[in-house]
């Protein structure tokens, strides 16, 4: 049974407090605050970021907005947004931060002397797609860019507006230059609004695979994160889905709730789910040796114990059901030359 009180629309319920503030307060528990969204436009310098990561795939990824409006409480990006003096908690998802400058930034980027080639995760961090980018429209500018340059580019995101682009990302596609991977946790709609509630419907999600997949645009799906006690009972059905929508692969992440995503995460499962928090958070705690995050490269995406094991058997029964033969196409950095045009450079 969910709490009356629970703010509906939003992961956080308060915002919790800034770790790299001077100065702190101790919020009261019946300090629940709705927030109308808000948007400051910032002019970075750079818009490309190299992957430093050793257990991530990508060596670039690029991030048109800061903060996410989607209000997921487990998001793994909000304490980024405490080094602008923001909380990770409601300030992450109600004060956005706008990169206009980023398609200006990328191109830059692009004929920079010297630059090889490697496909960009497009975001990466937030969510290029989230609701902001239907006034905005920068990642429709970025991957106009990209289109212009022939340079490959990943995009991640939990919103079916990424089919208003279809008309930029069915050319790149041509060129084997683009790929989209779509994050779907749940196909539960229930249990979708709890989790992520300013993102698409399940049913438009899948639906997004399918028009994808029919304009030939490669798909792949995050199934993540997986939580015990929520959506782990979830795999296979998802994947059962999504492979007969047309997605060509997929990838799935256990939950970790690092640095001040696990206060957000703690007040919103006992306010969305009281009746089964400490059970979920005990079951987490199960796969991250006791605590409820982890750091370490490798670790972090494996977990421990029999519940992650048994989550991982799940997905490599399914990987076998439904996405046996199926592959996932490399994109291609060939056409790419520093220039809008065709013509090689003259000197590199």
């Amino acid at each position: 049974m969910q709490n009356e009180n629970i703010i509906k629309g939003q992961g956080a319920q308060r915002n919790v407090i800034n770790r790299f503030d001077r100065y702190t307060f101790e919020p009261e528990e019946d300090d629940f605050e709705t927030v109308k969204t808000s948007f400051t436009e910032v002019f970075p310098k750079s818009i490309v970021n190299q992957v430093k990561s050793d257990d991530l795939p990508m060596e670039y990824s690029m991030n048109p907005y800061q903060g996410c409006e989607h209000g997921c409480s487990y998001c793994f990006a909000r304490p980024t947004h405490e080094y602008w003096g923001y909380s990770a908690g409601i300030d992450f998802e109600r004060k956005i931060m706008v990169k206009k400058n980023a398609p200006e930034l990328l191109e830059k980027f692009f004929q920079k002397r010297g630059y090889r080639p490697a496909p960009i995760l497009l975001s990466g961090n937030t969510d290029c797609y989230q609701p902001a980018e239907r006034q905005f429209e920068i990642t429709r500018k970025i991957l106009q860019v990209c289109l212009d340059y022939r340079h490959p580019v990943h995009v991640l995101t939990k919103n079916a507006l990424v089919l208003r682009d279809i008309d930029i990302l069915q050319p790149l596609a041509e060129q084997n230059l683009v790929s989209v991977s779509l994050s779907i946790p749940t196909i539960n709609e229930e249990l979708r609004r709890k989790m992520e509630p300013r993102t698409s419907a399940a049913k438009n999600k899948l639906k997004a695979i399918e028009i994808l997949s029919e304009h030939k645009i490669p798909v792949n799906v995050m199934v993540a994160p997986i939580i015990p006690g929520l959506n782990s009972d979830e795999p296979l059905t998802i994947l059962k889905a999504i492979s007969e929508a047309g997605a060509q692969s997929f990838g799935y992440t256990l939950v970790r709730l690092n640095d001040s995503v696990e206060p957000v995460f703690v007040n919103w499962i006992e306010n969305a789910f009281p009746d089964r928090a400490q059970k979920v958070l005990n079951l987490i705690r199960s796969m991250r040796g006791g605590k409820l995050g982890e750091k370490k490269f490798f670790d972090r995406q494996k977990g421990e114990g029999n519940i992650a094991e048994m989550i991982h058997n799940t997905f490599k029964i399914g990987r076998k059901k439904f996405f046996d033969g199926k592959e996932f196409p490399k994109l291609s950095i060939k056409g790419f030359t520093g220039a809008k045009d065709q013509q090689l450079r003259l000197f590199d």
